[in-house]
């Protein structure tokens, strides 16, 4: 019975090792890549093509020299890449209306954003509150928000103030909409361009594709910048890659 366990602890043991050194093998070949150019397998070949991605090179002296092999292949595989993230269904959006919770429109002109909660209302929302207000005679609700029943700003201090809480909250739309005061110098506000933009870029961090489409704009017609094309297409352009229906026609 003694040789009979202990040959079975042996074999145990062997089987161990043998499984150890497979999973060993399998990292080991899992690591190595071979230089596109000379062929060379190392776990150094590191140096990755900027563009497609796909091939791998030992130095920058052999992607450099296998720069017009490569090519063609190369354009092909960011074409391709190109338009899988451009035509990749986008996630659900989000953006319906707190009230009738109805999709909302597309168009801004569709839409008001309100300042006091954060809320976007649908207009047939807002109009239907003002409507109601006004028939039953009630001048006071006219004005105020549909969804926390907050008065309107009634200075450009209060108006400012409000923007500045949501800002401290990270709402891109309130970001986006207190850049925009800055750009135009209105609501008591200094033009600023400088800030302008720095604010559209947080707002555009934080999912408000619109706001990347503003700096576009700034770039394009030279509003506080230097014009600049390349800069105002690549702003624009980027819209078509944060989940916008309406912004990929």
């Amino acid at each position: 019975m003694s040789n009979t366990s202990s040959s079975a602890e042996i074999n145990s043991d062997a089987i161990d090792v043998v499984t150890e050194g497979i999973n060993r093998v399998g990292i080991l070949e899992s690591e190595v890549q071979i230089c596109a150019n000379c062929g060379k397998e190392n776990s150094d070949v590191t140096n990755t093509c900027n563009k497609c991605k796909s091939v791998m090179y030992c130095n920058a002296a052999c992607k450099k020299r296998h720069r017009h092999k490569h090519k063609k292949e190369c354009e092909r595989r960011v074409a391709e890449l190109h338009d899988e993230k451009l035509f990749k269904q986008p996630p659900p959006l989000e953006d319906d209306c707190p009230i009738c919770f109805m999709r909302l429109p597309s168009l801004g002109s569709g839409r008001v954003y309100m300042s006091c909660c954060g809320k976007v209302i649908c207009r047939g929302c807002v109009h239907a509150f003002q409507s109601r207000a006004a028939k039953a005679r009630r001048s006071k609700e006219d004005n105020i928000c549909p969804f926390c029943r907050t008065p309107p700003a009634r200075t450009n201090g209060e108006m400012d103030k409000r923007y500045e809480k949501r800002v401290e909250l990270n709402d891109p739309n309130a970001i986006r909409n207190l850049a925009c005061n800055y750009a135009l110098g209105r609501y008591g506000l200094p033009q600023n361009m400088a800030k302008a933009c720095e604010l559209w870029h947080r707002a555009g961090e934080l999912g408000n594709a619109s706001a990347y489409c503003s700096i576009g704009s700034a770039y394009m017609f030279g509003h506080g910048v230097e014009r600049n094309k390349k800069k105002a297409i690549h702003y624009c352009y980027g819209r078509r890659f944060k989940g916008k229906k309406h912004s990929r026609s």
